[in-house]
């Protein structure tokens, strides 16, 4: 499977200039993400974690253009514009093709097989489905003997599978992932995590994974740490044990 174009030259996958993010007014004002700067490399696995009300899922938010910074700039991959400045319009082309999103739940229509599952994003924005690079994606996730079957006919694994190739399907910058494994069992959890870890390490794709798992977060190529809406530590290639224990200091776990 071809990479994309441009990932090789590209200095980061996601440039966040310190972005801040306010919600409500005047004394009901809480500050989610207070100034944050980060650079993303592209072809990489980044995990970011911090305890309840650290900026997480605003941080996820803000990065992949599902909510706008209060100040600062946001940009993504070749995507030469700060995404705090598209219009609507813009934005939802933009996470249409050349976003991916996994969430924890699953987020399949029922009414349809593996394979108008994965391809619903081309079909939305108008574009065919490539034969050959769909039974690519579809061998890589473990799917191609299951692609004619229904949501209910699958496993909790196998659907979270069918929602990486969905987030696969458009070759896109960057894949964002907000507890992917939050609503699997641990060994069906790991499975899923090895393949992420596969998508960055044989497609050369860059992965932003929210999590709240130390065991998650040791399959990333960077751990990045939030407190209280600023990022507290940026670590490489960490252990369970040692995420674990970072995540004592700051206060939680989740």
């Amino acid at each position: 499977m071809a990479r994309s174009a441009s990932a090789t030259t590209l200095k980061a996958a996601v440039q966040m200039d310190s972005v801040t993010k306010v919600y409500g007014r005047d004394g009901a004002a809480v500050t989610a993400l207070d100034r944050v700067s980060i650079s993303i490399p592209p072809e990489t696995f980044t995990a970011v974690m911090g305890p309840s009300g650290s900026g997480k899922s605003t941080f996820l938010h803000c990065a992949a253009g599902l909510d706008r910074p209060t100040s600062g700039s946001v940009f993504l991959g070749s995507i030469g514009s700060d995404l705090s400045k598209l219009s609507e319009n813009d934005l939802t082309k933009l996470r249409r093709e050349r976003i991916g999103f996994v969430f924890q739940s699953f987020n399949l229509l029922a009414a349809l097989d593996v394979r108008q599952n994965i391809t619903l994003p081309l079909r939305l924005a108008g574009r065919r489905a490539d034969r050959k690079y769909l039974d690519e994606i579809l061998s890589r996730v473990g799917l191609a003997q299951r692609d004619r079957h229904r949501p209910s006919q699958l496993s909790g694994g196998q659907q979270q599978r069918v929602a990486i190739a969905r987030a696969l399907i458009t070759r896109p910058e960057v894949v964002f992932a907000d507890e992917p494994t939050g609503a699997l069992d641990t060994v069906t959890a790991r499975e899923i995590l090895t393949l992420l870890r596969q998508t960055v390490d044989t497609l050369g794709q860059t992965v932003v994974m929210v999590t709240h798992d130390p065991v998650a977060a040791s399959y990333a190529d960077n751990v990045v740490f939030l407190a209280d809406g600023r990022i507290h530590e940026i670590a490489k290639q960490l252990s369970a044990d040692e995420v674990a224990d970072r995540m004592t200091h700051l206060g939680g776990r989740s």
